[in-house]
């Protein structure tokens, strides 16, 4: 009996530590919600933080925004005659929704090869280092929650050559994402998790 019960919590064991949260945050419009149901969250966050230079409300709404904090969340598949798979509309993959390629070069340039997109502190590092590099770059301050999205969605080649300026949605999700980073700030202060 007690190889079976030894077998029993070596499972959940092995259970407990391999998952990824495939569901949001109950209440995602309150950071405070998000940081109780998730703590491994923000502990991640405040180490990209003290790393990159890059604020946690701004890597929270980029989350949210990219995944609504999904560690295995993947873009829509696209169908040929609306009804044939014909594959992912990218290779954008986890919370941060890094493409294979960019994901690549952050493994690279950092040393973190065995880093993973739907762990945390791996997909919290990737955007740091991100919008660390864009800062660098093309100047945007890692506070610019706006303008950071739009260099992290388009890519840098693409903000410098302004191909958001085409894209009104994409424009205004980045305002919801300045907004969103304002708010989670504001909440996170208020509940003393700054």
């Amino acid at each position: 009996m007690s190889r079976m019960i030894r077998a029993l919590v070596l499972c959940v064991f092995a259970a407990s530590c391999g998952g990824t949260d495939r569901t949001p945050p109950r209440d995602l419009d309150n950071a405070c919600s998000i940081v109780d149901e998730r703590p491994h969250l923000l502990r991640a966050m405040r180490k990209t933080e003290k790393r990159w230079g890059v604020p946690v409300a701004v890597q929270m709404a980029t989350l949210y925004q990219e995944s609504k904090f999904i560690g295995n969340a993947r873009t829509p598949m696209k169908f040929a005659l609306g009804v044939i798979p014909m594959g992912r509309q990218s290779s954008a993959y986890g919370y941060s929704q890094a493409l294979d390629g960019t994901w690549d070069e952050y493994r690279q340039k950092t040393g973190n090869w065995r880093a993973k997109r739907d762990r945390i502190r791996d997909a919290s590092d990737f955007m740091g280092w991100y919008m660390d590099g864009t800062s660098r770059s093309l100047g945007i301050s890692r506070q610019d929650a706006r303008n950071q999205y739009l260099a992290y969605h388009e890519g840098r080649t693409g903000y410098r050559r302004g191909s958001y300026r085409e894209k009104d949605w994409l424009v205004r999700v980045s305002g919801n994402v300045a907004t969103r980073a304002q708010k989670y700030h504001a909440q996170l202060l208020a509940c003393r998790k700054l």
